[in-house]
């Protein structure tokens, strides 16, 4: 584990994920990387947007692996959250996915949130990517 030096500060990470259950081969690797850094000493903001909001609603992660026979995509948001990551979904896109409130969601999800929320999150963070 990457340890600060003396006067460094913590590095802020936002992972804008975009691809959701239609491309499933997609859906893995943003939760694995956000599990790598947040156990680097990173705060890392992961939020779903467009498709990817879909794998926020319950029973889609739970039954969606990245390749045939492998592990689900909820084990994969699970250990994202027990490294520190903050999953964020976008509340403007839900309608959109005939999706409802918070009570559609799994219970990983930390927050429902806009467009002026991710401004915020890229705007004072150290890196940005996007999947």
């Amino acid at each position: 584990m990457a340890i600060p030096m003396s006067g460094e500060r913590e590095q802020s990470v936002v992972i804008l994920m975009t691809h959701g259950p239609s491309t499933p081969e997609r859906c893995a690797t943003p939760f694995y990387i956000a599990a790598i850094l947040a156990s680097m000493d990173t705060t890392v903001h992961l939020f779903l947007t467009m498709e990817a909001v879909r794998l926020a609603k319950r029973g889609v992660a739970e039954n969606l692996a990245a390749m045939a026979d492998g592990k689900r995509i909820i084990d994969f948001i699970r250990e994202a959250k027990r490294a520190g990551v903050r999953l964020t979904v976008c509340l403007p896109a839900l309608p959109g996915y005939e999706m409802g409130d918070e009570h559609d969601l799994i219970e990983e999800v930390d927050e429902l949130a806009g467009g002026g929320v991710l401004g915020d999150l890229i705007l004072s963070c150290d890196k940005v990517l996007s999947f």
